[in-house]
This record gives C-alpha cells, structure tokens and sequence, in this order.
C-alpha cells in the first residue's frame, strides 16, 4: 500500500536525512589509501549516536537474504555495485567507493548514497560517476504531479544507454517514511509515461546503479548480500529521498 505523506512529515524525514548526509559527507572525508572499510562503518556508527539516530541497514533481514545485514552502511568497492559489507579490506588508491547509507530518527528514515574515488581517479572512471550522477538528477526532475513512475525509470534507463552503460537488474529504489523499504518500488529500467501516476506527497529513494562494462549482469558473492558485475566492471550508485510536492520534487537528504 502507497503511503502520501504530508508537510509535516517531511520534515521528519528531512531530519533523518540530514544525518545520512552527514555520514556520507564523513565517510568520504575519511576514506583514504590504507584504511580498513571497517572504519567507514565505525565513523557511521559514531554519527548516528552522535545524533541520536540508529542505522535500519543494520540487522535488516529481507526475504532473500541469507543472514541479516551486519553493518550500519553498504560500502561498495569497484565492480561490487550494491550491498557491499563492510570489511577488512583496505583501501587503495584509485578504488572506486560508493557508500549507501539510512539513518532512523524520530520514526522516519532517511536514505541515500554516493560514489567517488579514493585518492587518484581515473578518466573512465570520472565519466560513470559523472553519468551515474546525471541519472539521478534527470529522474529527480521527472518526480513531479503529473507525470508517471515509466518517466523516473526511463530518464535513468535513457542516461545509462546513451553513454554505453549497463544498469542493475533487479534493483531499484523504493518508497520510504516509517520504515527504509516501503511502497512503491522505483525502477531503473521503464518506458516514459507508463506505470504509477505521481501524486503530491509520495516520498521515495531514487538509486541509479550504473555498469561502466555496458553489460547489465551481475551476481551475488559468497557473503550472500554484496552485488558485483558479472564482466569484472566498475559500479556507480547515487541517491536520494525526495518528496514529490506541488513545487516540484524536495531533496531530503541533503545538509
């Protein structure tokens, strides 16, 4: 069931957005060569406390998982597009990071993500994270009354083909208010002017996730949650929780 939300619970969750920004804002502050991934999932966790929110990524269990998810955040390296548990494993440079964060304060959830290198970046590298990016802001741009959930999923569907790009199958983003998962998914994939009409007070995650190999497959590694491609490529991931208003879409997970 597809939940409106009103004025005032947007700000709610504009509160809750705010710590997810602060978290992605510290972790890439403190992402550098040489630094277990572990540590990023400490500097969530001292955020999240600091603000009295606590992480609903942490001990979510959906249907199609192994175990519950163990860590505050996902922190995805390089070809790990989604889900990645943060580790022991330590940062070079030029690693490619995107890190998805949610926070829980008051009851409302915000969440949202960001990709950038560690240290020295690449060419290649700088065009997905500049096109992932685009993906984003275009289909935020869509979320307006009026138009229909097809116009969200094909302004990210038509970024990614146009630049040779492959998108998570199979993942997408969400509704989100009382709970980080809720009614209706927001798919990447979509043709424009088709599906769910888009009504004032819809609050929802939008995540495009971009392949740099152009291939859309991936599978899931042995830890049962981090997602990779399947060629070996490079992943991207933006997001944000916006609120769909008769002014047009709100970021709410923005400082």
């Amino acid at each position: 069931m597809v939940t409106y939300r009103s004025p005032r619970e947007w700000e709610r969750m504009r509160e809750a957005g705010r710590v997810v920004a602060r978290i992605l804002a510290g972790t890439r502050e403190a992402a550098e060569p040489g630094l277990p991934v572990a540590e990023l999932d400490a500097v969530a966790g001292r955020i999240l406390k600091e603000h009295g929110a606590t992480s609903p990524f942490l001990h979510y269990k959906p249907s199609w998982a192994p175990v519950p998810y163990p860590a505050n955040i996902c922190v995805s390296v390089n070809d790990v597009v989604v889900h990645g548990i943060p580790g022991r494993r330590v940062l070079k440079d030029g690693d490619l990071v995107s890190v998805d964060c949610g926070a829980t304060l008051g009851g409302y959830c915000g969440d949202a993500a960001v990709s950038f290198f560690v240290g020295t970046g690449d060419e290649s590298g700088q065009r997905l994270l500049d096109v992932t990016r685009t993906a984003l802001e275009r289909a935020i741009a869509a979320a307006v009354p009026g138009n229909r959930m097809g116009d969200i999923a094909n302004a990210v569907e038509r970024t990614a083909r146009e630049a040779g790009y492959g998108i998570m199958q199979g993942c997408g983003g969400h509704g989100i208010g009382t709970e980080m998962h809720e009614d209706p998914p927001v798919p990447n994939v979509g043709r424009a002017g088709k599906g769910m009409p888009l009504r004032e007070g819809l609050t929802i995650a939008i995540e495009p996730m971009l392949h740099e190999g152009g291939s859309d497959e991936a599978h899931t590694l042995a830890d049962g949650w981090s997602i990779a491609t399947a060629d070996g490529s490079r992943a991207a991931h933006f997001e944000h929780t916006i609120a769909i208003t008769g002014d047009g879409p709100v970021i709410l997970t923005a400082l």
